[in-house]
């Protein structure tokens, strides 16, 4: 009997092609390219925010494409981040110029919008699947979702324009990257509070974020490299370079290598962590922009 093998997949949604490139991480080599719509960025799980579909007209175009299923959600106008709920049942997306978000029933299609701070963009999903953060860049405010309700629970402000949004394993604590402040805001996931600030390095304008054990890991966009945060100490560590903008960023989860996407240099690049050294880089599509692990059968 010959048992199927687990590979894992990296999707990258390429934003100016219009494309997604999967990338299988046992090689670091692409193994597809295809088209889903116009503007892709944020992916989670298989499901990818598009601006515009290529085939419906104006009214519907904006939203949320299933790329496994090749189902459709006209969820808000200009979706940006985008995040599924652990038990898969539901997806949270930011509609960037509605300043919205839009709770999404994938097996109804029923869509609940509600209004966030203005320019809304990264969303993250708390591990036990109570909570969902939406990040609202000109606004530097997170809106607290309470999925159990469906209803804003909260608002509060953090840095100067707040990209990306991630909760501790435990969902005690969450982060939020804040690209114009330089910094990563560290909150009390129970009181939705910021606790304290950490500075990074006068070029980094951090926006994707992934975690490790007690360190944090940001692609630092226009700052061309990853900044290490120490989170035991709340100070930031060192930078690793890597492509050119690096924005979406994804960590494999045995915690060995991290991806970014380089929307500037059209690639993807490889760090090791061990060695906290680039070790490959990936030719991708057009506007690299999101990343997303998934488990998939060869």
């Amino acid at each position: 009997m010959i048992l199927a093998v687990a590979a894992l997949l990296l999707y990258v949604t390429n934003e100016r092609a219009g494309t997604v490139t999967v990338i299988d991480t046992a090689t670091d080599t692409v193994i597809n390219t295809m088209l889903v719509g116009t503007r892709p960025r944020g992916i989670s799980g298989l499901y990818v925010a598009v601006s515009h579909f290529r085939d419906k007209p104006a009214r519907d175009r904006d939203g949320v494409i299933d790329i496994e299923h090749k189902k459709r959600f006209a969820c808000g106008i200009d979706p940006e981040g985008i995040a599924v709920t652990p038990d898969g049942k539901r997806f949270v997306v930011s509609n960037e110029d509605a300043g919205t978000a839009s709770i999404v029933d994938v097996k109804s299609g029923k869509i609940t919008p509600l209004v966030t701070g203005t320019e809304p963009e990264g969303v993250a999903i708390s591990h036990d699947g109570r909570w969902a953060y939406i990040t609202a860049e000109t606004s530097s405010t997170v809106t607290v979702i309470d999925l159990k309700s469906e209803k804003v629970a909260a608002n509060f402000f953090v840095s100067t324009r707040p990209r990306y949004a991630l909760f501790s394993r435990d969902d005690t604590r969450a982060y939020v990257s804040s690209e114009i402040g330089s910094a990563i805001d560290v909150v009390d996931a129970k009181s939705h509070r910021v606790l304290t600030k950490i500075k990074l390095g006068k070029t980094d304008h951090p926006v994707g974020i992934v975690l490790w054990n007690r360190r944090l890991y940001a692609a630092t966009g226009r700052g061309n490299s990853v900044a290490i945060v120490d989170l035991a100490s709340n100070r930031f560590v060192k930078e690793i370079p890597v492509g050119q903008r690096p924005w979406g960023i994804a960590m494999t989860p045995d915690g060995k290598k991290i991806y970014t996407a380089n929307g500037l240099s059209n690639d993807v690049s490889v760090i090791d962590v061990a060695t906290e050294r680039v070790v490959r880089t990936i030719k991708v599509g057009d506007g690299p922009w999101g990343l997303a692990l998934i488990q998939a059968r060869r």
